[in-house]
């Protein structure tokens, strides 16, 4: 993506998506050509060496940060197996003031900089569309891979990265307050806009607590239910990529749904266009102010975010024509093409990437791991979600054989519709997206 969007979006989103999945990733960076290394020389003397390009550091002996400890672990798994040092090459924001971690590393990568890089969708989808990046599918833990991580990061008949946790989406809800007022958890765009008109009715002032960031997620979930759960997926993506159908053909449902929620006051365009995400709604969810917010699987264990909520929380996916539908967008590591070290940096992300490896990851971290082997034991609050991901019930945010890159740019247009945009004149900018990208094919 050219724009901040994904990018800090990723940021929030993504202390799980990021800290796996890049989260962290997108803090914003600085012109130095080389960014700080983070091992001792003595480390890697006489060793060889793979170099990993990251948005964090590697953690310090008693960090507390458990999902880099847990990464840091089975990076160590790779070191011993193979006899090699993985060092780290990190983007700090002071070493990079006027770009973004998905600028810097765009930019490492056609350079050949590093070996291997932690990559959101949007720097994937570029990237791998230039042959930049490995086709990963001979590693031996791509068998075990779930299908929607194939699905989202493949590009012309190349798995280009792979992640080490899967990052959903739902929506959080206080279901106290559903029941204070006899209301179902609501499956449908009807179902939640008359739970929104009760809440309303009964005083609560804004029923949907929301950021500049994650509104999206209700676009996704409705646009494209019957896309990825209807059994065609393969043909209507190529229809998509032909211009055969309009991309704003699947979005206006999502957009004209969120028009709706704003002109009857269930958000607050105004307020959400300034929140950062978590940090802006979430202290209102928190005192039970408002009863539903949007947040990533993560976010449902995390102490500082809403682990430890004095209400029952429940995470449930987003309304669709097929029920609660969970959103997903995948990021994941990939090898440049071109790494001075191809062979070993593949070896690394075989054992990073095992079942093995990924266990003990997803054992620390609680997330969802994208090996169908290994499972999470959840909490309570998010098995509704869990469950539906079960059944393998979801859309996807983020999809590498799309042509026109899903979850920077419909972020962005949400926000012009926040700031008062027409739905005609959104869906006209996903015309315009979609008009480049097959002018790029001509």
């Amino acid at each position: 993506m050219k724009n901040n969007t994904a990018k800090h979006c990723f940021q929030k989103t993504s202390a799980a998506l990021l800290t796996i999945i890049m989260t962290c990733l997108l803090v914003s960076c600085t012109d130095k050509p080389e960014a700080s290394h983070n091992l001792a020389s003595d480390e890697t003397e006489g060793k060889k060496v793979v170099n990993l390009f990251g948005p964090m550091e590697k953690s310090k002996p008693n960090a507390t940060n458990v999902s880099r400890s847990a990464f840091d672990r089975t990076i160590e798994l790779a070191e011993k197996e193979l006899e090699l040092t993985v060092k780290y090459r990190t983007y700090t924001a002071e070493n990079y003031q006027e770009k973004t971690y998905d600028e810097v590393a765009l930019d490492r990568i056609r350079s050949h900089m590093d070996d291997l890089y932690l990559l959101n969708p949007d720097t994937i989808l570029v990237t791998g569309s230039e042959g930049k990046l490995m086709d990963l599918s001979g590693l031996d833990c791509v068998n075990n891979l779930r299908d929607i991580v194939k699905t989202a990061n493949t590009i012309d008949g190349k798995l280009v990265a792979i992640p080490q946790e899967i990052a959903a989406y739902g929506l959080f809800v206080n279901k106290d307050m559903f029941d204070r007022y006899k209301l179902k958890l609501p499956n449908t765009p009807e179902e939640f806009l008359e739970c929104c008109r009760v809440f309303k009715e009964n005083g609560i002032e804004t029923p949907v607590g929301a950021n500049r960031w994650w509104l999206e997620t209700f676009v996704f979930a409705q646009g494209y239910a019957d896309l990825y759960n209807g059994g065609s997926t393969e043909a209507e993506i190529k229809a998509l990529n032909k211009g055969e159908t309009k991309y704003s053909d699947y979005m206006r449902p999502g957009f004209e749904f969120l028009k709706e929620l704003i002109d009857k006051g269930y958000i607050d365009a105004k307020t959400a266009y300034t929140y950062e995400a978590i940090e802006g709604e979430g202290p209102d969810f928190l005192a039970q102010k408002t009863p539903i917010v949007m947040a990533y699987w993560s976010a449902a264990n995390a102490e500082t975010a809403y682990g430890k909520p004095d209400f029952n929380l429940q995470v449930i996916g987003f309304p669709s024509k097929l029920g609660q539908m969970p959103v997903i967008p995948i990021t994941g590591y990939g090898v440049c093409t071109e790494a001075e070290n191809l062979d070993d940096s593949l070896k690394v992300l075989d054992v990073i990437l095992s079942d093995e490896a990924l266990q003990l990851y997803t054992e620390t971290n609680k997330v969802i791991s994208p090996s169908k082997n290994v499972e999470v034991d959840c909490i309570p609050a998010l098995k509704p979600l869990n469950d539906r991901i079960k059944e393998n019930v979801y859309v996807l945010g983020s999809n590498a054989s799309m042509n026109v890159e899903q979850w920077g740019n419909t972020c962005l247009i949400v926000r012009d519709l926040l700031n008062g945009a027409t739905v005609d004149e959104c869906m006209a900018r996903f015309d315009k997206l979609q008009e480049e990208a097959l002018n790029k094919t001509k």
